[in-house]
């Protein structure tokens, strides 16, 4: 194997892992700060990050600008993805357990073969049918080892959303990512989805800034949030999509629940249930699966 290719499964699985701590370090911060709303949130992560990677661009002049035709494209992505999908991801996050949340996230791959057919009408195969079955039974499993029967409905249907958005996403990333350097679309995609969330938050939320604590753990929660899970692993996923193409790369999505459930057990937010293991271990399978060569030895 190219020492490139071990390199770019380096990068990418390090994003994996910086998404599956983030569903962890969300459900915290709206455990220890009952004022922090979803918009607040998710604009402090985008200010964040972009505070830090638009100037260091700039300084290092890495920083391309948008082309004209391009435009179109940067904002129906920043649309998507942040501001759709973290209203989405973020509220789901609120309302159900981070591990749970995770899991229905890591399906994400199952759904990108129905978008290519949707868009461009690409065959879907019985390996993806098959993985979406066993997928969807995982999240039951889990449902049965955390939530209940019920779970919050609200919950995942928000977390349903952001699955759909980020399927959106990927199909609109492949035009753009050829053109930019991946770091390049991630503080562009962070800097307009702020220009989208910004006044939103303004008109809803402002009241409530002075009520939170601002206390160390907050303040490098949202750090963590912003520069790790909001910038590097986005552009490592980004780097992932143009270097191994979209559907090897949302493979690594698989073990995001892995990590999720392993954060959550650390910090206490969840006891260790066999009924969520067989339920991560059921999805990522099915993930799995739907990746597997069909018949005529060709990947979905």
């Amino acid at each position: 194997m190219k020492k490139s290719k071990i390199l770019t499964y380096i990068i990418i699985t390090a994003s994996v892992v910086f998404w599956g701590i983030s569903f962890i370090l969300t459900k915290e911060l709206f455990l220890t700060e009952e004022h922090m709303s979803v918009t607040m949130l998710i604009t402090l992560r985008l200010a964040i990050a972009t505070a830090v990677m638009f100037p260091t661009l700039l300084l290092t002049r890495r920083l391309q600008r948008i082309r004209r035709e391009d435009i179109k494209w940067f904002l129906l992505l920043a649309f998507c993805e942040p501001f759709i999908y973290h209203l989405c991801e973020t509220s789901g996050v609120q309302l159900v357990s981070g591990s749970l949340a995770s899991v229905v996230i890591a399906t994400i791959p199952l759904f990108v073969p129905f978008g290519m057919w949707v868009a461009y009408r690409q065959r879907i195969k019985l390996p993806v049918i098959v993985g979406v079955v066993l997928s969807l039974a995982g999240v039951g499993i889990m449902l049965l080892g955390g939530e209940g029967l019920s779970g919050n409905l609200k919950g995942m249907l928000f977390l349903g959303g952001a699955v759909a958005i980020a399927v959106v996403y990927t199909l609109l990333l492949v035009k753009v990512v050829a053109r930019y350097h991946p770091i390049v679309v991630t503080t562009w995609q962070n800097l307009i989805g702020l220009v989208y969330f910004l006044p939103l938050m303004l008109a809803f939320d402002s009241s409530q800034l002075s009520l939170l604590s601002w206390s160390p753990k907050m303040l490098l929660l949202i750090l963590v949030l912003g520069i790790c899970c909001s910038t590097l692993a986005y552009a490592g996923y980004n780097y992932g999509v143009r270097t191994l193409g979209a559907a090897e790369a949302c493979i690594f999505n698989n073990a995001i629940p892995v990590f999720s459930l392993v954060a959550a057990v650390l910090l206490g937010q969840e006891s260790f249930n066999w009924l969520k293991v067989v339920g991560v271990v059921v999805v990522v399978s099915g993930v799995v699966i739907s990746q597997l060569p069909d018949k005529k030895g060709k990947t979905p």
